[in-house]
């Protein structure tokens, strides 16, 4: 009963506890207006390259979008308490980690599903792309694993906000790796042999495959075997995020480096 309360009210006041120093309408223009603007963009730039179709650049650009809420916000929780001093207050409660930590992950993953179904609907709406009624809750459950495996991937670079100084640029960093590898606007198989491996490795890839899929009319039994290797790359990220976190603070304590100076 402790850890589910851990996770559940422990992640949602953690979540909450961002917007002491953050005001929520920096959500309007970060997570609506952006996400909007870059699939309008490639969208755009596809048609007047005459490549692909809008439906390929919707699909690609909202779910890479996700991106941002599951990599900055877990970064945020993670170096946020370091910044402020309340990391060792933190990790010196006898509290389970795998609930402290798992927890301020869902509402992370709640959050970038909405920002990648408003790029979907804003391009669907926008962009007049059609997307068969039947494939509408598939599609809903494909992006909810898509931002369940990136939040895997920001948890592993929360875990590093314990030692480098600016999470913020390392998110950007691997915000437009994801961008370039991950066949958002140039399908996987056009790619070079060498990033469309990497690309198999790094989350978004088989969801964004999937859900575009899904769009042309396949059902959840034809893309399954993409779902679960996007789930899989997901726990892969998880489990080495939680595991950096438990190096990293056990380093801190022998290294007296926990708070920042």
């Amino acid at each position: 009963m402790t850890s589910l309360r851990i996770f559940f009210i422990g992640g949602l006041m953690s979540y909450r506890a961002m917007f002491g120093w953050l005001n929520p309408w920096i959500l309007v223009p970060s997570l609506v207006v952006s996400p909007i603007c870059q699939i309008l963009l490639f969208a755009f730039i596809g048609r007047s390259a005459g490549v692909g179709d809008d439906e390929f650049y919707v699909i690609g650009n909202a779910l890479n979008y996700a991106a941002i809420p599951c990599l900055f916000a877990m970064g945020a929780t993670i170096g946020g308490e370091r910044e402020g001093h309340t990391l060792g207050v933190v990790l010196t409660t006898p509290a389970r980690r795998i609930p402290l930590f798992l927890g301020r992950a869902l509402p992370v993953i709640v959050n970038g599903w909405g920002v990648a179904m408003v790029g979907v609907l804003a391009g669907v709406l926008l962009l007049d792309v059609h997307v068969p009624g039947p494939a509408w809750p598939t599609i809903l459950l494909v992006v909810m694993v898509a931002s369940a495996s990136c939040t895997g991937l920001g948890l592993a670079m929360g875990a590093v906000a314990l030692r480098v100084r600016e999470t913020a640029v390392l998110g950007n960093v691997v915000f437009c790796v994801l961008l370039v590898f991950c066949g958002v606007n140039i399908a996987v198989a056009d790619l070079p042999g060498w990033m469309g491996a990497v690309g198999g490795w790094l989350p978004m890839t088989h969801a964004i495959e999937a859900a575009r899929l899904l769009a042309d009319g396949s059902t959840l039994g034809d893309v399954g075997g993409l779902v679960l290797r996007e789930l899989g790359v997901g726990a892969l990220y998880t489990v080495a995020g939680l595991s950096l976190l438990r190096w990293f603070e056990d380093e801190s304590r022998r290294k007296a480096t926990l708070d920042r100076n």
